[in-house]
């Protein structure tokens, strides 16, 4: 089946998952986090794109992006990668590829989700059982939103500044969002979009990337179990 192209919409948010070769470890000492924290605002410079929220894992990473024009996403994520495996390959005495083929990618509709998503992506180290709150965790951009702390380079945006009329409650605000964890309804959800590099947001907002893109964006439903091993009318679930 040929492999449908990302969807990629100008201005509108993306939440992007990178993961090591083999799930191994793309960083092996501190200084690589800071290292690639450092290569993401160059390369989210050069390619005009908005970095909302971040996590650096062990094996993978999580961002919301957006880029300016179709492509910028891509074009910082292709510089970036380049990047960072260059410097990490000649620091280690090492060869080959560090990141599993292409990066995976979901829009979001800002209005509904993209609070939710910052949550999902800061929450990442408390779900994996490493530290009991995002604050503890240093590789993230919770600690920008929730205390002002680092990372001066991030966009705030809208959905996030909409939270208070100043800084300190926009902080407070976004530290009462951490208080309960996502529904597994709520994962389970992110999850599938950004694995299937779909579309995170209401029916309306599918059916308007979908005009938009003129094809399906929708996951579709399941159709009926075919009678017959050789039935030909049986449906086909599409993927996105």
């Amino acid at each position: 089946m040929a492999r449908l192209r990302r969807i990629d919409l100008a201005g509108v948010p993306q939440h992007v998952l990178q993961r090591g070769n083999n799930r191994n470890p793309c960083f092996f000492d501190l200084s690589d986090y800071t290292f690639y924290l450092d290569a993401l605002r160059q390369a989210a410079h050069q390619h005009d794109c908005a970095v909302y929220a971040y996590v650096l894992m062990t094996n993978h990473v999580h961002l919301l992006v957006s880029g300016t024009q179709v492509g910028d996403v891509s074009a910082m994520m292709q510089t970036l990668g380049r990047r960072y495996v260059r410097g990490i390959n000649q620091r280690y005495g090492r060869t080959g590829t560090l990141w599993e083929g292409r990066f995976k990618s979901s829009v979001i509709e800002s209005e509904r989700y993209l609070l939710t998503c910052y949550r999902y992506i800061e929450l990442n180290p408390v779900r994996a059982g490493m530290v009991q709150h995002p604050g503890e965790y240093r590789w993230s951009s919770y600690p920008r939103h929730a205390l002002g702390l680092g990372d001066d380079w991030l966009v705030d945006h809208e959905c996030y500044v909409a939270l208070g009329q100043d800084v300190a409650s926009r902080q407070t605000a976004y530290q009462e969002l951490f208080r309960q964890p996502l529904a597994m309804a709520e994962l389970s959800t992110i999850r599938s979009r950004i694995t299937r590099s779909g579309v995170l947001g209401s029916d309306r907002f599918q059916e308007e990337i979908a005009s938009v893109l003129g094809r399906r964006v929708q996951p579709a439903k399941p159709g009926r179990p075919r009678q017959t091993p050789d039935s030909s009318q049986a449906e086909q679930i599409m993927l996105l």
